[in-house]
């Protein structure tokens, strides 16, 4: 059993606690549910923005405990002060240390798009999304069924979230192009052995339909290697641990953000 397959495991047991917990009609009542959420293309696009979406993440599976010392707030203010497109807030508990409370806190200090950064199995986890202020949902390829892609995307889309679709290899993106999808993200690290290789980004990005946002995701330490994405073809980066490796994320952020060309 890989690292995916236990978390995805764990996550079916959370939902359904979850859901015994909070019905789906009360999230429909929380205050951020009936907010309208800000678009992951238009900010990715800005011209005053990086295309950088920076991720609050307190741990990792293949990293253990990253930064268990900076707040939630702090972090996304000085990503968003640092010229960030978006920001992504780790939900997981088990194996990320990470909750939905962090999602509403990093809600409350932002003015740009934010990514509900979870392994979704279920539409309750979106409708959960939006009762806690996120704009933007994940879809991994790797964990879920293309028809549990199509069904979750349009379910997304109702609610007007913007969707981020996760791939690996030419497979995963070839049975995933779907309509309601808004991005595509290359993800870096193999989530089964979480080996990283930015080559993968090299290999699919023109592949992806100019329709979609193209991100490329994980294993970007280097403002240099931004610039080579963004030659290459992708608009956006998704950077997590570098920043949060750090005692202070905005500070590093900034640094990172000033030398970019």
């Amino acid at each position: 059993m890989t690292i995916l397959d236990k978390i995805i495991e764990r996550k079916k047991i959370e939902v359904a606690e979850a859901k015994k917990q909070v019905s789906v009609e009360e999230l429909e009542q929380y205050p951020f549910f009936s907010r309208t959420c800000y678009s992951l293309k238009d900010s990715v696009l800005h011209p005053e923005r990086t295309g950088i979406i920076a991720e609050f993440k307190r741990a990792s599976p293949s990293k253990g405990l990253i930064n268990g010392t900076s707040s939630v707030a702090e972090v996304v203010q000085g990503y968003q002060e640092a010229g960030a497109s978006a920001v992504s807030v780790l939900t997981d508990p088990d194996f990320f240390k990470g909750s939905l409370t962090d999602l509403s806190a990093a809600r409350e200090a932002l003015t740009i798009p934010l990514l509900r950064k979870e392994f979704i199995v279920d539409t309750y986890q979106i409708t959960e999304a939006k009762a806690y202020g996120a704009d933007i949902i994940l879809l991994i390829a790797a964990c879920l069924r293309s028809d549990e892609i199509k069904a979750y995307a349009d379910y997304a889309k109702s609610l007007g979230l913007s969707v981020l679709l996760e791939v690996h290899n030419q497979e995963e993106l070839h049975r995933n192009i779907f309509d309601n999808v808004d991005a595509i993200g290359v993800n870096n690290r193999n989530l089964k052995d979480f080996v990283v290789d930015l080559n993968h980004s090299y290999d699919l990005v023109n592949i992806i339909p100019d329709r979609f946002i193209k991100v490329s995701e994980s294993g970007i330490s280097d403002p240099k290697t931004i610039n080579e994405l963004k030659d290459a073809g992708f608009q956006g980066f998704l950077i997590g641990e570098n920043f949060m490796k750090t005692a202070d994320p905005a500070e590093a952020i900034k640094e990172f953000v000033g030398k970019l060309l």
